[in-house]
């Protein structure tokens, strides 16, 4: 197997062990679903039970934004977190997908519980 089929298998692994963790809540609590690219960063908070999305942020959407990856990651949290308080969403799951859970998708999390989320 090359090296790049087993990162891939990994990824994959790695996406199905944590979504299925979090199975159980699906259509009780919406879902808070984040990519990481090279550049930027996008989340948004999905209503499984609807099939529709509630609020979205990316940091396209920052304007002026300084700093590192990781502080414009947490000033994304920090938007989203504003964003679903506005539409009365206080509890969610977060679904990390294929990514570990530092970095950037660890201070995108920070910052959604600065703003007033539970997960």
């Amino acid at each position: 197997m090359s090296l790049q089929k087993k990162i891939k298998a990994r990824k994959l692994r790695r996406a199905l062990r944590t979504r299925h963790k979090q199975f159980k809540q699906r259509g009780i609590l919406p879902r808070i679903s984040v990519f990481r690219s090279a550049r930027h960063i996008y989340a948004q908070i999905i209503d499984d039970a609807q099939h529709h999305t509630i609020a979205s942020f990316s940091s396209l959407n920052l304007k002026g934004a300084n700093g590192d990856k990781k502080a414009i990651a947490r000033q994304v949290g920090l938007e989203l977190g504003k964003l679903a308080r506005e539409k009365s969403v206080e509890n969610a799951y977060f679904d990390r997908g294929a990514f570990l859970y530092t970095g950037r998708v660890r201070a995108l999390a920070d910052g959604l519980r600065e703003a007033g989320l539970k997960f």
